[in-house]
C-alpha cells in the first residue's frame, strides 16, 4: 500500500474530513483534472487533490479528483521524486589528455 512508507496522513489537519467534503461539495464531485486539449475529466470524484505537493491545506489549493486521474499524479509526482534522488551513473569527465599539465 502506498501509504505504508508515508507519513502524509499524520501531516493532514484533524479537520481533514470536513475539508474534504466541503472541496468535494465545492466541485460537486465532480473530477476538475484538466486535459491538455482543456476539457475536464468530469467522472465522479472520490478524492481531494493538493495542486502544489506539500503542506498547503488552503481551498484554492485542493481539487476534487476521480480516482484514475489522482492515482495518475501521486504517480507521476512519485516517480519525479524519486528521480530526483538517482545517483548520476556518468563519470566525471576527465579533461583531454594534451590539456592536462
Amino acid at each position: 500500500m502506498a501509504w505504508a512508507n508515508s507519513d502524509r496522513r499524520a501531516r493532514l489537519p484533524p479537520d481533514w474530513p470536513r475539508i474534504r467534503r466541503r472541496i468535494l461539495h465545492r466541485d460537486k464531485h465532480a473530477c476538475t483534472n484538466r486535459f491538455s486539449d482543456g476539457g475536464t475529466c468530469g467522472r465522479p470524484a472520490t478524492e481531494v487533490d493538493h495542486i502544489v505537493a506539500g503542506d498547503d491545506h488552503t481551498d484554492a489549493n485542493l481539487r476534487a479528483l476521480c480516482s484514475p486521474c489522482h492515482r495518475s499524479k501521486s504517480s507521476s509526482e512519485g516517480g519525479t521524486a524519486s528521480a530526483a534522488h538517482l545517483v548520476s551513473e556518468k563519470r566525471t569527465p576527465r579533461p583531454h589528455p594534451a590539456l592536462e599539465d
